[in-house]
């Protein structure tokens, strides 16, 4: 794994992608910053993060999709990784909010975003990453948020944490051909209030802000969630439509 350390950055997601495109890098290439000033979150949201205290990690992750309908299986892979590398630090009460990030309880410790980029062969190569509460304690700005350290009740070494979970995520790319079902299924039995009655948001134009009941069932092959409502027929949503109320 080539590692490459940043002290302060806009946002890793943005270098690593920069430095592919200029570069025939590594496969699994990872950027690390202390301090990252344009961090991104899941649609356009922004990721905070006190500086030298968190994990901000960007991985390159090429020769695994084909197709943008696979796309949602490097998400998958990459959620059970982290929350495989935790387990391993005996953090408890692991989850996974669709689509992808990373809860202990009830509170957020990660979140994950990946951007792909299709190459003009067709090829899709992809920069994964990674915003990680390690030793951040204080959380008055963002009541969802928790770290490792509140949790546990310790400090971490944040420096160990990539190398673990690359070695997880190429692990499980490598045997995602015989084992996709078996992930898959980790995956469901990992998400976040699955089975629950909760409320939901409407994200839709036509019934923005509207909310309404269901229980998550599952996530479709493409990555859209499935809810059965009130009716109790199913409906699948994407991340544009729908926003989880908890």
């Amino acid at each position: 794994m080539k590692l490459i350390k940043l002290d302060a950055i806009d946002s890793t997601n943005d270098f690593l992608k920069a430095l592919s495109s200029q570069d025939e890098l590594d496969n699994f290439t990872v950027v690390t910053a202390e301090n990252q000033t344009k961090g991104k979150g899941q649609m356009g949201a922004k990721w905070e993060s006190e500086s030298g205290k968190n994990l901000i990690m960007s991985a390159l992750v090429k020769d695994f999709l084909y197709n943008n309908e696979q796309v949602f299986n490097l998400s998958l892979i990459v959620s059970l990784s982290v929350i495989e590398a935790l387990k391993s630090l005996n953090i408890p009460d692991l989850s996974i909010k669709w689509p992808n990030d990373i809860m202990s309880y009830n509170k957020k410790i990660g979140g994950i975003l990946i951007e792909n980029t299709i190459k003009s062969d067709g090829r899709i190569v992809s920069v994964v990453g990674l915003g990680l509460n390690v030793n951040q304690t204080n959380f008055e700005e963002l009541p969802n948020a928790s770290s490792l350290a509140v949790i546990s009740g310790h400090d971490f070494n944040k420096e160990l944490l990539p190398a673990l979970i690359i070695e997880k995520v190429q692990q499980k790319i490598e045997s995602w051909e015989f084992n996709s079902a078996i992930l898959w299924n980790e995956y469901f039995n990992t998400l976040f209030r699955k089975g629950v009655p909760m409320p939901f948001k409407s994200l839709n134009p036509e019934a923005s802000g509207q909310n309404f009941m269901g229980i998550i069932q599952g996530v479709s092959s493409i990555g859209k969630i499935q809810i059965m409502l009130e009716d109790d027929s199913v409906a699948e949503f994407d991340i544009k439509e729908v926003q989880m109320l908890y």
